[in-house]
């Protein structure tokens, strides 16, 4: 029988989401007759769980920045109070979380929201979900949540996480350096030109891509003044995510200018990445992936809280992307990007698909069982 993959996810920001539904298509792509069941693990966890991992970190983004830093102190940063979080979150939604797979009953679960993960891996190193757990982990840095022991395979992005990852989850893990958790376009050969004609960009002088996650935080508005400062940029795209009041507040800051345009949530990024020549984000994370596998030079700043914070040292760290910690830093260091041009590529597309490791435990779990039933 094609098995039933339970995929577990969390609407807090794009980066979680879209790599759920990337490893969904690339399943259905691979194996057509496998059953893939993708589920907001959030809500079986209890509203104590979702207010603190959602809806808390909504206000926190906006209003409360400060509160980022204290809270991934507090939840993850410091051992002692780190590990009594992480008892008191299974304790908290543990049990539904279990309740809610035994329903589905599915021969896999891969998770790519890390607090999800730290529970799992608690159920499963207790025996309460029997099945095999893939962790599939989207940042850099900050494994704490993202990795556990008792999860069975740990997928990641970078092959610089394996280190960390052991060193959270144990050195016997095992961790699979993958692709699939991004959509295939960022694989494929793009052409600049053809990407700039069909988003009418100019064909001629160089383009910076701002961009604030899906959440558009960090500051944004700096990134676009800062890029227009640098005389042989022609076109500055900032895009805004899904927060709607930067959009429009950018477009009437900058209305009548032909250098800078504004844009919401959009599902071209391969094409807008193809196009440039530099990226400024601000939340590292799947974005700066992104720009790495398609050779567009990332700048990561406007927004160093928290796990950002830890995930931009490692970006210096491992020489991955520039950090930026000032505006008055930002103007040279896009000179510098703009000057280097697009970096190498080809280490991406040899790697194996998360789809087929999260089938090939299904598998190994189906052959466990046929042996423990014969």
């Amino acid at each position: 029988m094609a098995p039933r993959v339970l995929i577990l996810t969390a609407s807090v920001g794009e980066g979680h989401d879209l790599p759920a539904r990337t490893l969904a298509e690339q399943i259905r792509s691979e194996l057509p007759d496998a059953e893939v069941i993708t589920r907001d693990a959030l809500e079986p966890m209890g509203r104590l769980v979702t207010a603190i991992s959602a809806d808390a970190a909504r206000l926190v983004f906006f209003r409360f920045q400060w509160l980022w830093d204290l809270g991934f102190w507090f939840f993850a940063g410091f051992g002692p109070t780190r590990r009594s979080s992480q008892a008191l979150l299974a304790r908290l939604g543990g049990r539904g979380l279990a309740r809610m797979i035994d329903s589905i009953d599915p021969d896999v679960v891969a998770c790519t929201y890390p607090n999800t993960t730290e529970v799992l891996g608690r159920l499963r190193r207790s025996g309460r979900i029997r099945v095999p757990v893939c962790a599939a982990i989207t940042d850099l840095a900050a494994m704490h949540y993202w990795a556990s022991p008792g999860v069975d395979v740990h997928l990641i992005t970078h092959p610089e996480s394996v280190a960390e990852v052991r060193e959270v989850a144990g050195e016997t893990t095992r961790v699979e350096c993958v692709h699939g958790l991004t959509g295939p376009e960022f694989l494929a050969p793009h052409d600049q030109g053809d990407a700039r004609a069909s988003l009418g960009l100019p064909l001629e002088g160089k383009i910076v891509l701002v961009s604030g996650g899906g959440w558009g935080v960090g500051d944004v508005d700096g990134a676009v003044e800062s890029a227009l400062d640098v005389g042989e940029v022609v076109q500055v795209v900032c895009l805004c995510g899904r927060n709607e009041a930067l959009r429009v507040r950018l477009q009437g800051r900058h209305a009548g200018n032909r250098r800078v345009r504004i844009e919401g949530f959009t599902d071209r990024m391969a094409d807008w990445m193809a196009a440039a020549d530099a990226l400024v984000h601000s939340t590292g994370g799947l974005t700066v992936l992104e720009a790495l596998m398609l050779g567009l030079p990332p700048i990561s700043y406007g927004w160093g809280r928290g796990h950002v914070r830890v995930n931009n040292a490692a970006f210096r760290r491992f020489g991955l992307a520039n950090v930026v910690g000032s505006r008055e830093e930002l103007a040279p260091a896009l000179r510098d990007a703009l000057a280097g041009g697009r970096l190498p590529v080809d280490g991406f597309r040899g790697l194996p698909s998360a789809a087929s490791i999260v089938l090939g435990a299904a598998r190994r779990e189906a052959v466990v069982a046929d042996r423990a039933l014969s």
